[in-house]
């Protein structure tokens, strides 16, 4: 059993939609340990280094221009969360990237329903309320830009008597 740290991104629709604390919840009722957060406004180039050049090599140039606008255009709540096998976890949790294709009981399958192609006729982004790490090393990396080791914490809570 891996405990990991994985990085969440509540994006500006969801801050927007005051859907903050009902995402924390999800999270934190399922064990995880929240170990940084934080409220971000990302400019052009933080939200260049969060969306890099390699997302218009797999998704195209128009897709990574959406997506930096869509982080920018408002506040985002950005957190760290710790425990058994996070980043799988997390994922689990949060849903698949289309809202429209995401299960009921998953955070973009209650809370969003958009798809790609009704996103791609609008010429905006899939607006799915939050991102989350995909694996182990990109993990690594989006934690380790948007916090700083001191920002960073480590406590017990309950459940690490359950899990280690």
């Amino acid at each position: 059993m891996a405990i990991e740290q994985t990085l969440v991104l509540i994006k500006p629709d969801g801050v927007q939609r005051s859907l903050v604390g009902e995402i924390i919840s999800r999270f934190e009722t399922a064990g995880l340990k929240i170990v940084g957060m934080k409220s971000v406004w990302a400019d052009e180039e933080f939200a260049k280094q969060h969306y890099t050049e390699d997302i218009a090599e797999r998704r195209g140039e128009q897709v990574r221009r959406w997506l930096l606008d869509y982080i920018k255009e408002g506040p985002v709540v950005a957190m760290v969360l710790e425990g058994a096998n996070a980043v799988e976890n997390v994922r689990r949790i949060v849903g698949g990237t289309e809202p429209k294709s995401a299960p009921a009981g998953t955070i973009r399958g209650d809370f969003s329903h958009i798809s790609f192609a009704h996103a791609d006729e609008q010429e905006k982004p899939v607006r799915n309320l939050i991102h989350a790490s995909g694996n182990a090393k990109e993990a690594e990396q989006e934690v380790a830009l948007w916090f700083s080791e001191e920002e960073l914490h480590s406590y017990k809570t309950v459940h690490d008597v359950h899990v280690l």
